[in-house]
């Protein structure tokens, strides 16, 4: 089994300084490597369907021996309908067969669905999905993928409404910590994000949008840092908090739009409500990082947008000390203002 490096967007920033390094430095190394198989040599000409943007291995079994999709087709053969001699009512016969084999299980701990679903076989995948009873929908494989991380993976919308449809559970984690959702936000699988929360309501979808990976990232940080346009409008429709802070430094999604200079991230964000104030762990706001970084349009939307451009971090800066050196960002700032103590008196005209 060889491992290959996975596409994650690391976001740890545990030092308390001002806030204002580069969030591009910090996605250079990943530290998270996914476990990774490759295809059997009987299987070597089948095209690795689930490898989205990386060459990796994103599902555990696809090179499993002892259940590989030439024999999908078999599973169901000997599965017989017939009319009972008693009474009108159609019965199932010779079942036994048929759930065995509809219930075994791979050495990687994939089911039959979740290799219909990697073979995007959709149609043998929705047959398998009204045949299924709930539980068996979310089976998690060695990876502690779902059929419906899979699906999404896969761009498979259809699949994922069946699955939705069918009762498969939103908030089952992979061994990452990502929901499908995540997944969704992470691949840019917008239509499936669709599908996913169309018609959950929204107290069953709230734990979804809060949940948070073993990064810390909830769905609205991964749709900002992965520049989701689409994604974020829709998270934000279905009552995302915009505030609410990643697990390493306290970042919400404004901070994170603001160190990718995303300037149409930070418009969305902004006139949907977030808060233009909102500190890290070091006590940086938005502005400290625009400042810092020297993003004169980014810091002149948060200034229009009421940003308090005398609000200080943990090492006692004001967005206008980290200022120092830069006239574009400078002419942001008034220059009629007194400070005492730490605290703007402006001049009042007699």
């Amino acid at each position: 089994m060889d491992d290959a490096k996975g596409k994650v967007y690391s976001l740890e920033d545990t030092r308390m300084d001002s806030g204002v390094e580069s969030l591009q430095n910090s996605l250079k190394d990943d530290p998270y490597n996914k476990t990774v198989r490759h295809p059997t040599s009987e299987q070597c000409e089948t095209r690795d369907k689930v490898s989205i943007n990386t060459e990796e291995r994103l599902d555990s079994a696809y090179g499993s021996s002892s259940l590989t999709v030439e024999s999908l087709s078999e599973i169901i053969g000997d599965c017989e309908i017939t009319t009972s001699e008693n009474d009108d009512c159609v019965e199932k016969t010779e079942f036994t067969e048929l759930e065995e084999n509809l219930s075994t299980i791979s050495e990687d701990g994939d089911t039959v669905l979740h290799l219909a679903i990697i073979h995007e076989d959709k149609e043998f995948a929705h047959q398998l999905i009204q045949m299924f009873p709930i539980d068996v929908l979310d089976i998690q494989n060695n990876l502690y993928q779902t059929p419906l991380h899979l699906a999404t993976y896969l761009s498979l919308a259809s699949v994922v409404r069946g699955l939705v449809e069918g009762g498969a559970s939103l908030e089952l984690q992979d061994q990452e910590g990502n929901t499908p959702l995540h997944v969704a936000c992470e691949q840019g699988r917008a239509e499936c994000a669709v599908e996913m929360t169309r018609d959950i309501s929204p107290c069953k979808l709230s734990p979804v949008l809060e949940t948070q990976n073993w990064r810390g990232l909830t769905c609205l940080h991964l749709a900002t840092v992965n520049r989701q346009h689409r994604l974020m409008k829709i998270l934000m429709k279905k009552g995302a908090d915009l505030n609410i802070q990643e697990g390493t430094s306290g970042k919400t999604a404004l901070h994170l739009a603001v160190e990718l200079h995303d300037m149409l991230s930070v418009t969305q964000l902004l006139s949907n409500g977030a808060n233009v104030d909102a500190c890290m762990f070091n006590g940086c706001t938005p502005l400290h990082l625009a400042v810092g970084r020297r993003d004169t349009p980014i810091a002149d939307l948060l200034c229009q947008s009421g940003a308090d451009k005398m609000l200080r971090n943990m090492e006692g800066e004001t967005p206008l000390d980290l200022a120092h050196g830069n006239d574009d960002i400078i002419a942001l700032f008034p220059f009629d203002d007194i400070q005492i103590q730490g605290r703007s008196v402006v001049r009042v005209p007699f």
